[in-house]
């Protein structure tokens, strides 16, 4: 039988930060896939009918599974049977949607690209934890919203925990896409670039995408892979995308 989890933090909040809004996300992505799903869905259902009701929820009850059905119907936009983060912040009483603006740049956004490139003026493929204060408040000005230095400050710590997975203190580009070891990357990129002529274009970057996708066992999104791919072809030079250029982006660490 699993064990029970942790009090989950949080969820009694009338209103929570986008930083309590990571405690809970991480705390119920359990394995840390992308997706609230099977028992880690259940447990979150459970979690959340006792802070909003206060009062014992059972799980073996028939009227429990009924309850989780219609909450599905309700919030599991894309009927694919589980939750993720988008999904979550219209669950949750969130202060603003900060994270989720974030996101959206981080995927589908040439501007993001633009202002990475600004801030990571050395193409490592990384910027430091000072700039990054730089680089989050371009992204808040872009997206109109209002934020006080301590707002800012929070907003810095929490994309860090949300992408710094090496813990190194640096966000780096390939800790928001999928990653690759150097070995698999030079594969990948060999097979795609079949004339060896050292670039790939956007043709090629998409079935090179898809291929990813399916060796990660991801669902691959039309909209969102469309997205990637434009935020990826913003650093080609007149749509020839470099292997230097795809390196830092799908890399875990640069090629020596």
């Amino acid at each position: 039988m699993a064990n029970k989890p942790q009090q989950p933090p949080h969820l009694h909040l009338a209103e929570v930060t986008a930083s309590q809004f990571l405690d809970i996300w991480k705390h119920f992505d359990a394995d840390g896939n992308g997706y609230i799903e099977g028992k880690e869905l259940e447990n979150f259902f459970r979690e959340l009918e006792m802070a909003r009701r206060g009062a014992g929820v059972d799980p073996s009850n028939p009227t429990f599974r009924e309850k989780m059905k219609e909450f599905m119907q309700k919030f599991d936009k894309n009927k694919d049977g589980r939750i993720e983060m988008s999904e979550l912040a219209q669950i949750l009483p969130t202060e603003e949607n900060f994270l989720l603006c974030f996101r959206q740049f981080v995927s589908s956004s040439a501007e993001f690209m633009a202002a990475w490139r600004r801030y990571d003026t050395d193409r490592s493929g990384y910027i430091e934890a000072n700039e990054l204060k730089g680089f989050l408040s371009d992204l808040l000005e872009k997206a109109n919203r209002h934020y006080d230095d301590q707002k800012l400050q929070e907003y810095t710590q929490t994309i860090l925990r949300m992408f710094d997975l090496n813990g190194d203190g640096k966000l780096g580009l390939s800790e928001m896409g999928v990653k690759l070891t150097t070995e698999q990357f030079n594969a990948i990129f060999t097979y795609y670039d079949k004339d060896g002529n050292g670039y790939i274009d956007e043709q090629e970057l998409d079935a090179l995408l898809r291929d990813l996708y399916q060796k990660n066992k991801k669902e691959v999104d039309l909209k969102n892979l469309s997205g990637y791919k434009q935020s990826i072809m913003s650093l080609s030079d007149g749509g020839k995308l470099y292997r230097g250029e795809l390196e830092i982006v799908l890399c875990r660490e640069p090629i020596a």
